[in-house]
């Protein structure tokens, strides 16, 4: 139930993430934060087993950020995507591998914004809009049909409303609040949290 929606435009990426953790049906913590910052423009968003998240996540930032240091700039988020993917299926291949799905957003100067799809086995894909856990069986659709790549900060969050909605009326479990950050040339900002109660 770890659901996780980005949706992009031409000028930035708007990455939300609920708030919840939980394991099989019990609710360990409401304010869970699944978003890691890899650099000032990159954003990896994590989900699955809970060790597992923390600590790969964690690995890749501090690579992302030892890159950084020794070559005096950061990666784009394409390479950074490719980085992930790359460690992801090498630790897939391991006595020890991470059970992780992730998405990673991010701004590049000459590209623009870009949003990059992964899973547990090491797939990635560049899609304009992305969803994890069981919330993208109920809200892919919905992105589907009312995504267009010239989107305003205000259209995708009222499209991440209509799609907070539809997992309130129909998932079984409670996911009471999400984070939202956007990502665009300036950088990542945190956007008001989204409490359901409010949609």
């Amino acid at each position: 139930p770890n659901g996780k929606y980005p949706a992009g435009s031409l000028h930035f990426q708007c990455a939300p993430s609920g708030l919840v953790s939980a394991h099989t049906i019990i609710q360990q913590i409401e304010n869970y934060d699944k978003m890691f910052k890899l650099s000032e423009k990159i954003l990896l968003l994590c989900v699955g087993e809970a060790g597992d998240t923390v600590q790969f996540a964690e690995y890749i930032q501090k690579n992302v950020q030892l890159y950084k240091m020794r070559n005096g700039y950061e990666l784009s988020p394409a390479a950074a995507a490719n980085f992930t993917r790359k460690n992801l299926a090498e630790y897939l291949r391991s006595r020890t591998p991470y059970h992780v799905n992730m998405i990673l957003a991010g701004y590049d100067e000459h590209d623009g914004p870009a949003l990059y799809y992964m899973d547990y086995l090491a797939a990635l894909a560049k899609a304009p809009f992305a969803a994890h856990g069981y919330g993208a069986f109920l809200t892919l659709s919905i992105l589907d049909q009312h995504y267009k790549p010239d989107l305003t900060r205000e259209e995708s969050l009222e499209l991440l409303k209509k799609c907070l909605k539809e997992i309130q009326k129909r998932f079984i479990l409670n996911l009471p609040s999400f984070t939202v950050r956007i990502i665009d040339k300036e950088g990542i900002h945190d956007m008001e949290q989204i409490s359901v109660a409010d949609i």
